[in-house]
């Protein structure tokens, strides 16, 4: 493994203490990650409570070197932050160690990571995997948010850096981990997301695409409940009256899924079902709202695309037939989110009757081997389907917590028990396979594993 030269001279980062602080100065060491090359153990060292951390180099000989990485954005690049510290092994000594260096740059709001690296004199470099201190990741869901905002990017504003609907997924989760852990770090995210944002594609983060405003339209609501900004409220209100423009009279109603066609879909119905619902039980005298959702259920039930195992294929055929198509988990989970606040607007306790029925079905239907699993899941964090987990585990907890007995908490702790103990690596990124087994590791991934733990701590 090389290390790439850096782009330019590396800026010193200040939070606390600057970089290149002597370690003995330091009153902790944890040692989270080591790697060996030729007999060297090489390993990483930090200090918690300042958020620094340094790199080691052990039982080798003079000549010997070794150093830091950091980067930025989840040890994906780091030119701007290689070989900090380097230094070599003294003359007659067996070991050494760099200087202290920040993981975070809070002055940037540069969430980072840290690696060391070492070198035998003359011979291959090895590196340990990369890790962080405990700073905003002192549980299991906070470790996991702090992972996901290293993709965050810091020009975009948007999560993977030109990710759009999936990035609406990846702020609503960061934003209901802020509420159920109490950890506001991040939502900083929100602010710079809508201002950079709000004016890109059709403004007010509408577009061609129905289901892509629907997934806006609910982060905005999690947004206004976050902070009370009234922008944020009249955002939602602009996406869900978009969808309601693009209501029409193909197979009886619905929302189509696309402005160029009139192809009907579960995904895209459920999220308005949920965003009128909650416009409805978030704005005083609404009842326009609340008509709107009414008759999206009404519609919805009746459609066909609930089939008989009480699971919901992707949408209807041109026939206006359920079309067969895979039973994604996001169009099982969506609905019992829907469900749960339509619910809340109309005390009608035959909505969770029904929600129940669905999310009994799924969590068994979706279960592999005790973990939730995706139709057809693959090795890959990028692209569309990794964040359909996230959005179904959502509305799941959203019906969990609606419910007195709250009948779902078992599967969500078994599968944040499974994913944290099987599918996660020393940066608390994690991959696709709750189960674990073999993937990488992306935003996408990172955000429904975020969903799975908010869900299961309530």
């Amino acid at each position: 493994m090389s290390a790439p030269a850096a782009a330019a001279a590396t800026a010193v980062v200040c939070n606390t203490y600057c970089d290149a602080r002597d370690p003995s100065s330091s009153s902790q060491d944890r040692v989270p990650v080591t790697a060996s090359v030729f007999g060297r153990s090489i390993a990483l060292h930090f200090d918690d409570a300042d958020a620094m951390g340094w790199a080691s180099i052990d039982y080798g000989g003079p000549g010997d070197r070794v150093w830091l990485d950091r980067s930025m954005d989840g040890g994906r690049t780091w030119d701007g932050g290689s070989r900090l510290g380097d230094t070599a092994v003294p003359s007659g000594g067996r070991g050494w160690r760099t200087q202290m260096y920040n993981v975070d740059d809070w002055n940037t709001k540069g969430v980072g990571a840290l690696r060391a690296c070492g070198q035998p004199a003359g011979g291959a470099i090895a590196c340990t995997p990369w890790a962080r201190t405990t700073w905003n990741a002192g549980s299991r869901s906070t470790a996991a948010a702090t992972a996901l905002m290293m993709s965050f990017d810091r020009n975009s504003k948007l999560f993977g850096g030109n990710g759009w609907w999936t990035a609406a997924n990846a702020l609503t989760a960061v934003i209901d981990n802020s509420r159920i852990s109490g950890m506001g770090s991040y939502t900083y995210a929100i602010a710079e997301t809508y201002d950079k944002n709000v004016n890109a594609q059709g403004g007010q983060f509408r577009n061609d695409y129905l289901d892509d405003t629907g997934w806006w339209g609910l982060a905005w609501v999690a947004a206004y409940d976050a902070t009370g900004d009234s922008r944020y409220l009249n955002t939602a209100r602009a996406d869900a009256d978009h969808m309601h423009a693009n209501w029409n009279d193909t197979c009886g109603g619905g929302v189509r899924w696309n402005t160029n066609g009139n192809y009907k879909n579960a995904i895209t119905n459920e999220l308005y079902l949920r965003l009128t619902s909650a416009l409805h039980n978030r704005i005083p005298g609404d009842m326009a709202y609340l008509d709107r959702a009414r008759s999206e259920w009404s519609w919805f039930k009746a459609s066909g695309m609930i089939n008989g195992d009480h699971m919901i294929n992707d949408g209807l055929s041109g026939a206006c037939a359920n079309n067969g198509q895979p039973t994604w988990s996001y169009n099982q989970g969506v609905v019992l989110g829907a469900l749960t606040e339509l619910h809340r607007a109309t005390g009608d306790a035959g909505l969770l009757t029904t929600a129940r029925e669905l999310a009994d079905a799924s969590t068994t239907g979706l279960e592999t081997d005790g973990v939730l699993r995706e139709p057809g899941e693959g090795d890959s964090c990028t692209g569309d389907g990794p964040s359909f987990k996230g959005a179904y585990v959502r509305g799941l907890g959203a019906l969990n917590r609606q419910l007195s007995d709250h009948p779902y908490t078992p599967a969500l702790t078994r599968w944040a028990n499974s994913a944290y103990d099987h599918d996660r690596n020393p940066l608390d990124q994690y991959g696709p396979h709750w189960s674990g087994g073999t993937g990488t590791t992306d935003y996408g991934c990172q955000q429904s594993v975020l969903d799975l733990l908010n869900a299961a701590a309530g």
